[in-house]
């Protein structure tokens, strides 16, 4: 007779055979073992992108990759986590009126990016990364978050701003974005404040007449207080309603994104959230157990009524003789 295990030793004739188990079994154990791998695999630290020198959770204290141009190390973006945005800074608007700063807190988390709206191409793929990213979670700028572009190119005007958001409105495509996506331009004063204040640092490139910068956005609460960064110039949806749900105070959101939230946490080193394997593996528990439960009380149902067909029909043969 086989036992629980997977394999029967027999002895027949002085010789020993294995048998092997049901091959729903073996399946089984497969199954439950690439699961491990995938769960563990899942937890580990993203791996930082290529140009990852330019980015780090607090000013660096060791030497800087001599793998690097000059001109790139002096730029990059270090977290300043639950530090105070600047909110009394001003700015214009993509129609020339001066604008504060805190006018696009009202209440809800904002994402924020520096760029300069003349880049001939980083610029444009971190805004099609936050457009991309925009577009496939069902939260609505406007409605769950604002949207706060800068440009750190003194010499962009609120002309260009306006044009430059107005390709990506139309692309944005959804109701009361033209009112919460915000391109803004300014002076050097203001824009300097700003970038020191999050940790964004650039400098201009007199050999390539361009700004050398690097890429990421940053997701700041109602208050300004920096909450979440995210590099490179895509932005995983997962990872941006994640953000937007932590920097709001779980005041937007569902109970499935608090369930994400306490199986996977924020990790500054590498700017993305990560699995938390042994999270997973209590509401793994829970889950299971809540099946099994419920299975029992299927089977218990269906043992009931079948009592009760048979009951019944012992009665009508007891009153039929």
């Amino acid at each position: 007779m086989i036992g629980h295990g997977d394999i029967e030793t027999r002895r027949r004739g002085g010789r020993t055979r294995c048998v092997s188990a049901s091959p729903c079994l073996r399946v089984f154990l497969v199954l439950l073992a690439v699961q491990c791998l995938l769960l563990t695999a899942q937890a580990q630290p993203g791996v930082p992108r290529p140009n990852s020198p330019l980015y780090g959770g607090a000013p660096s204290s060791g030497t800087t990759s001599v793998g690097l141009p000059p001109v790139l190390k002096k730029v990059g973006i270090d977290q300043k986590l639950n530090e105070q945005v600047p909110l009394d800074l001003v700015f214009k608007d993509e129609q020339g009126r001066e604008v504060r700063l805190g006018q696009y807190f009202k209440g809800k988390p904002v994402v924020l990016s520096l760029v300069y709206y003349t880049c001939p191409m980083l610029c444009n793929q971190i805004l099609n990364g936050m457009l991309s990213s925009f577009r496939q979670v069902s939260f609505n700028a406007g409605e769950q978050f604002e949207v706060v572009n800068v440009s750190f190119d003194p010499k962009d005007t609120p002309a260009i701003a306006a044009a430059k958001k107005q390709t990506y409105i139309k692309a944005y495509n959804r109701a009361g974005g033209e009112a919460a996506w915000h391109f803004l331009t300014g002076d050097e004063a203001n824009i300097r404040r700003l970038a020191d204040a999050v940790g964004f640092h650039y400098l201009w490139d007199e050999q390539t007449q361009q700004y050398a910068h690097a890429s990421g956005i940053m997701i700041a609460t109602p208050e300004g207080k920096l909450a979440r960064y995210f590099y490179g110039v895509e932005y995983a949806p997962r990872d941006l309603r994640l953000g937007l749900v932590e920097a709001s105070q779980n005041k937007i959101g569902t109970p499935v994104d608090t369930l994400m939230l306490y199986c996977y946490h924020y990790d500054p080193s590498t700017g993305k959230y990560g699995a938390v394997v042994m999270n997973i593996m209590r509401v793994a528990g829970v889950l299971t157990l809540v099946l099994i439960g419920g299975m029992l009380l299927v089977l218990r149902k269906i043992g009931l009524r079948r009592q009760a067909v048979a009951a019944k029909a012992i009665s009508e043969l007891r009153s039929q003789i």
